[in-house]
């Protein structure tokens, strides 16, 4: 058994981001289906000012990096997956929310959005978009 997979996930350049990386699906994703699994080690580190790690706990004092293809789902405000995180065993799963057409980019909200520092000037751009 493999801890991760991702390959229903290719990860190439997104319109989101000026010159940023996203995830797509590489095939057509039905409702409900799983998209990727990994695991993450977590780390000793602040991530309020990093993007790229994530948040690996309930009350914001744990980080980690992941496995696969996670690092690259772009966030949105009408996201078409969802990360479900199993801090115990430092293990994810992202879902599809939605059917997801192949190439279409992968988007989910993050969990600290509203909070990480890092963040500001993201959510001002969605906001206004």
């Amino acid at each position: 058994m493999s801890f991760v997979e991702c390959s229903k996930v290719i990860v190439k350049q997104t319109s989101l981001i000026d010159g940023g990386l996203g995830a797509f699906a590489s095939e057509k994703i039905k409702e409900g289906d799983l998209i990727e699994k990994g695991v993450v080690r977590v780390i000793d580190f602040d991530g309020n000012q990093n993007p790229y790690v994530l948040t690996w706990s309930e009350d914001k004092t744990k980080w980690a990096f992941a496995s696969g293809c996670a690092t690259f789902y772009n966030t949105s405000l009408t996201p078409n997956t969802k990360m479900v995180r199993d801090f115990d065993n430092n293990t994810f799963s992202i879902y599809a929310l939605k059917d997801i057409d192949i190439d279409e980019e992968l988007t989910h909200i993050y969990k600290s959005l509203k909070w990480r520092t890092c963040f500001d000037e993201l959510k001002n751009k969605l906001v206004h978009n």
